[in-house]
């Protein structure tokens, strides 16, 4: 199987991810999070934790702080990285040239380096691969350390004994 072939299908089991901010002329004020409609993408691309941004309107150009690098696993079947820092370019309905957002695909940790939307549709990119999902999927941030599955800001541990049956 060759790598491309890898990739695409391991990218496939990718859900909410990746960055961005953005803008709107007449509120400077609001968060990343408040933004991020301005340029149509959802709240969830950022994981919760971020503390600021900057942007240049005329150019696209941004950056997202986080407090510190963040990471976490989805559904325990991939894994996400976020710099502390996220940068790229934003126009409405697409990020490119991104930096700072990672995904492990295999035993690879590879960048995302584009999100492009289409109607109720994300496409995310690492270069060679990509994949689509639903827009309806990143409603929700992800909370770093436990993605989805947090519990007091830790990873939900299920009690179950493999020895014991529930017939």
């Amino acid at each position: 199987m060759s790598l491309t072939a890898i990739l695409c299908l391991s990218l496939v089991c990718i859900t909410p991810l990746v960055v961005p901010l953005t803008a709107d002329d007449d509120d400077d004020t609001g968060t990343a999070y408040d933004l991020l409609k301005g340029y149509d993408f959802p709240a969830g691309l950022l994981p919760k934790g971020v503390v600021g941004y900057d942007l240049d309107k005329t150019t696209g150009k941004f950056s997202a702080y986080l407090d510190g690098t963040c990471s976490f696993s989805l559904e325990g079947s991939y894994q996400l990285k976020y710099k502390s820092t996220i940068n790229g370019y934003i126009s409405k309905g697409r990020l490119k040239n991104l930096k700072g957002i990672s995904v492990k695909l295999l035993l690879f940790w590879v960048n995302i380096v584009e999100v492009v939307r289409s109607g109720d549709e994300l496409e995310f990119s690492v270069g060679i691969a990509s994949a689509d999902f639903a827009v309806d999927n990143f409603e929700e941030s992800p909370q770093c350390g436990c993605g989805f599955d947090c519990v007091n800001g830790q990873v939900r541990k299920l009690r179950t004994n493999p020895f014991v049956s529930s017939s």
